[in-house]
């Protein structure tokens, strides 16, 4: 028997994973949610800590969050001078994105196990190495839903609005929420789109 080309399995579940907004139940089994999170905890991460931590969210729960952070994004939004109607626009979005995904996962970060430093710069620097390492975990979790046959999709929202996602939720005030991972399945009519071939010329360079 001809061994799998692995390195080809890999690239390829890299190269088909989308951002597929079209999403229909049923929600995750409890048992695939934390297949996921499992998973997303296998990236890695500064000096060997283990920065992050996750919430599944319930239907009963998003209302309220979903107004919570609205109402933190829009005086973010009249403070920039947004037209209202720009405002409810993006709002309403935000709101039927995260009331309607069939599975709504929330992702934050702590700073347990980082360095501190007196001076800013590094302090800046500890916490960016967190943030790499949440983007890392995040990807983990949109391969691993994209190779299972779902769809996922994430929302930064959270990133604009901590406080008021810590108090929806009734989270320990040491995490910090970064995205949601919107899950569920493709639905039927969705087609993938195509990806444009990356500009090496533009995106990488040789010194």
């Amino acid at each position: 028997m001809t061994e799998p080309d692995t390195s080809a399995i890999v690239d390829g579940a890299i190269r088909s994973r989308r951002s597929i907004r079209g999403l229909t139940g049923p929600a995750l089994s409890p048992e695939q949610v934390e297949h996921l999170v499992a998973l997303a905890c296998t990236a890695p991460a500064p000096h060997h800590t283990r920065p992050w931590r996750f919430a599944e969210v319930s239907p009963e729960r998003r209302s309220d969050l979903a107004t919570a952070m609205g109402e933190a994004w829009r005086a973010d939004m009249e403070h920039d001078g947004v037209p209202v109607a720009q405002q409810e626009k993006a709002l309403r979005r935000t709101r039927r994105q995260i009331e309607s995904a069939p599975t709504l996962l929330l992702g934050c970060l702590v700073a347990d196990g980082l360095r501190v430093y007196e001076d800013d710069r590094r302090a800046r620097a500890e916490w960016g190495l967190a943030q790499h390492s949440f983007g890392a975990a995040l990807q983990n979790v949109l391969l691993a839903a994209s190779t299972s046959g779902l769809g996922a999709f994430w929302i930064s929202a959270p990133l604009y609005a901590q406080d008021a996602v810590r108090s929806a939720l009734d989270l320990d005030a040491s995490w910090q929420p970064q995205a949601f991972v919107a899950l569920g399945h493709p639905s039927e009519d969705y087609v993938p789109f195509d990806r444009p071939t990356p500009d090496l010329g533009v995106h990488f360079v040789r010194r």
